[in-house]
């Protein structure tokens, strides 16, 4: 079962046939569920909602198309989907901490010592960059940038108008170039 296509998986999974079931849920549960935690933070909401994600999948597998995307991306973007709608009906708190970005940053899997010391320097340049960011406008940039948020999720997030949270956007995205801007060497 592990050598057939996800497209085939998903057809296999979406009549009942149990291998294809069970060999296509440990295909994607690591990055189903790592998709739900990055953006609920919440383990036990993260298992429900990956669950969820697959149940979906499930009942929806003749909805998949091939010429928009990968099973992988169709099935990432369901999770998202579930994960967002479970965040608006969240009270809202204290979203996140730039310290822990790196925590967000999927595992390195560069085999190049000098890929994965380029990316490792790319995350510690994003924190400290972050530090400079006012915080409402890192909260925007991180919920938009890395957690993938519409403009609008963040402002029903934020509880703000639509307007600010394009601002907080745009203005902490315009802070973040010229950081880096200021940070690349005189050519």
């Amino acid at each position: 079962m592990w050598r057939l296509t996800d497209e085939a998986l998903l057809a296999g999974f979406s009549i009942g046939d149990a291998d294809a079931a069970e060999t296509f849920i440990a295909r994607f549960q690591s990055r189903v569920y790592g998709v739900a935690l990055a953006i609920t933070r919440d383990a036990r909401l993260a298992e429900d909602l990956a669950q969820e994600a697959f149940l979906r999948a499930w009942r929806h597998a003749e909805t998949f198309d091939p010429r928009r995307g990968s099973v992988a991306t169709w099935l990432i973007v369901i999770t998202r989907n579930l994960a967002v709608d479970a965040m608006r009906t969240q009270p809202r708190s204290e979203f996140l901490d730039p310290d822990e970005l790196e925590w967000l940053s999927p595992p390195a899997r560069e085999t190049d010592p000098a890929d994965a010391t380029v990316r490792a320097s790319d995350v510690d340049w994003l924190r400290r960059a972050l530090d400079d960011v006012p915080d409402e406008q890192r909260r925007a940039v991180v919920l938009a940038g890395i957690l993938g948020f519409t403009a609008q999720d963040v402002a029903e997030y934020e509880h703000i108008p639509l307007g600010t949270a394009k601002s907080r956007i745009r203005l902490a995205m315009d802070k973040l170039r010229h950081a880096r801007a200021d940070a690349e060497p005189a050519r």
